[in-house]
């Protein structure tokens, strides 16, 4: 029969097409592991051809493989000294160390390696499971040692910390009680520290404890970052506890707030302001601030100004307002009180005068007002006048007021004497600091500053 025209030019390009497809699938068919260029040996190859020395090398690699795990399904084929592995193996790094080994051997030209990792989960899980059996063995061994570290770890720890419980020497030691507390907590953490290098070096790991310590320094580090306030009113807890710029019941100013104190906590210095309210300072800003402390020194400077008429006697103002400060009871002689010239206005010249009282005896406040209405008293009854505002109407005219033929007599103002103690006393104070007591008496462990005893305990 005759075939139709061009027939054989699509069976030439059907056999080709066929052809393609079987070299593609042969080389999809390869192992991975042929496919990767491996690990030649190097140095000059013989022109002379042994097959004994052939054998030798076939025979060498097997007795390696042999002695090897992971290596029971290799076979070895030596040709020319051309070295070819089949079989499969449990993973890739197996097969890469397969190709170091043979190139390390005498004589071996090339490697041709077609071995293949296998596919079976009970081979593919078999080393794991060696290798789980071998850590719970040497788990196992280790438990004796194990339980002498833990114990060393615990004896030194217990020691530490019954050390650190003891009031003796720290409370001798420290300024107060808070500070007693941070020695005892970092003899706690340098103990911890030591039982854990003691515990370590009994078990022979004493490298891991460089890991643990920058773990836990950059973590330290993180938390600072992220409590940064709170770490920086504590560290200013710390440094005036040791400093003690001011005591339960001092009257200070911090910032433009004044107070009594009342406690100083971990994060703030709390005031009884003289309106009964609490202000809470932290501190932080106690330490930057400027503080003033108006109780430290019991004697106390009080201060005033009286306006005087510029026509009047100056001199005699001045006289008569300090013979009058010193008249008062509650007025210390040393240091003396003062009275100057201190200003001068459109129609006032500005007499300040100044005096010093014993804060635990007398009222600042009390004391005050009654040095400036004994020091006016006697200013009227020396004829000093008082400055009046003068003021000069244009555009308008007024009847002169018809002249009196009797002279007006005006009656001096008596001079009121001072009466020792009169509403000078400190009983304000005094009930302040009643209010403070009984405060800092219901939380006295949340104090910070020194209390009677505390170093005595």
């Amino acid at each position: 029969m005759r075939k139709p025209a061009g027939f054989r030019p699509r069976l030439a390009a059907l056999s080709l097409s066929m052809l393609l497809a079987l070299s593609l699938w042969g080389v999809a068919a390869v192992p991975v592991s042929a496919q990767i260029a491996t690990e030649q040996p190097s140095g000059t190859i013989t022109v002379s051809d042994n097959a004994a020395q052939d054998a030798a090398i076939a025979r060498r690699i097997r007795d390696i493989l042999g002695e090897l795990d992971g290596y029971d399904d290799i076979s070895v084929t030596v040709t020319s000294g051309i070295v070819t592995l089949r079989g499969i193996t449990p993973d890739a790094a197996t097969t890469t160390r397969l190709d170091e080994l043979v190139s390390r051997v005498e004589g071996v030209v090339a490697i041709e390696n077609e071995v293949a990792e296998t596919t079976d989960v009970a081979e593919r899980l078999s080393p794991l499971v060696d290798r789980l059996r071998e850590r719970i063995a040497t788990v196992v061994s280790y438990l004796p040692l194990l339980a002498i570290a833990i114990a060393a770890f615990c004896a030194v720890v217990m020691l530490g910390f019954a050390i650190a419980r003891r009031q003796q020497p720290w409370t001798r030691m420290a300024p107060n009680a808070f500070i007693a507390d941070i020695y005892r907590q970092i003899l706690r953490l340098v103990t911890v520290i030591t039982a854990l290098v003691v515990a370590l070096d009994i078990l022979g790991a004493t490298a891991l404890l460089s890991t643990i310590l920058g773990a836990a320094g950059i973590a330290g580090l993180a938390i600072g970052f992220a409590v940064k306030d709170t770490v920086e009113n504590f560290i200013a807890s710390v440094l005036l506890s040791i400093r003690q710029p001011f005591k339960p019941n001092d009257t200070i100013e911090i910032d433009g707030d004044t107070g009594n104190v009342i406690r100083m906590t971990a994060r703030a210095t709390i005031l009884l302001s003289f309106d009964g309210n609490h202000i809470r300072i932290p501190n932080s800003t106690v330490f930057k601030s400027r503080i003033i402390n108006y109780t430290r020194n019991d004697e106390r400077r009080l201060t005033f100004d009286i306006g005087v008429a510029p026509d009047a006697d100056l001199a005699s103002a001045q006289q008569v307002a300090l013979v009058a400060l010193q008249e008062l009871p509650f007025v210390l002689a040393e240091p003396a009180p003062n009275a100057w010239l201190s200003g001068i206005g459109d129609s006032t010249v500005t007499l300040s005068l100044a005096a010093w009282i014993k804060q635990s005896e007398t009222s600042l406040v009390m004391a005050q007002s009654e040095a400036i209405r004994h020091s006016l008293t006697a200013l009227t009854e020396a004829g000093i006048d008082m400055p009046e505002p003068t003021y000069r109407l244009r555009g308008m005219t007024a009847a002169a007021p018809a002249a009196s033929s009797e002279p007006a007599t005006t009656a001096p103002p008596a001079r009121a004497k001072p009466i020792p103690g009169h509403g000078t006393g400190a009983e304000a104070e005094a009930s302040l600091k009643s209010m403070v007591n009984e405060e800092r008496e219901a939380l006295a462990d949340a104090d910070l500053l020194n209390r009677e005893g505390a170093n005595q305990e």
